[in-house]
């Protein structure tokens, strides 16, 4: 059976911008307003929700953190499409 997770993410173009919307975070900010405020990627209107997806899915980056990545401590990961605030819910 493949494994599964879940994650939250913010797509942004730029490293400064991914490292304040972590700083936000972890001041108490909500993940799911920052990312609708700030995200690039249409997720942004769910809050930043991916779902659940398979491992090998997403770009190799994105899939490593997902997946061996602390649960439900925010990430900085970058792909080519941007710099990415990852949120991992759960893992199977």
């Amino acid at each position: 059976m493949a494994r599964t997770a879940s994650a939250l993410h913010i797509l942004v173009k730029d490293k400064e911008q991914a490292e304040d919307i972590l700083a936000k975070l972890k001041k108490g900010n909500m993940f799911d307003v920052l990312a609708k405020k700030y995200s690039i990627c249409p997720s942004a209107k769910k809050g930043g929700s991916l779902g659940e997806f398979k491992q090998g899915d997403m770009v190799p980056p994105f899939d490593k953190i997902c997946f061996s990545g602390e649960l439900l401590t925010p990430h900085l990961v970058k792909t080519k499409f941007g710099w990415h605030v990852v949120k991992v819910l759960y893992r199977t």
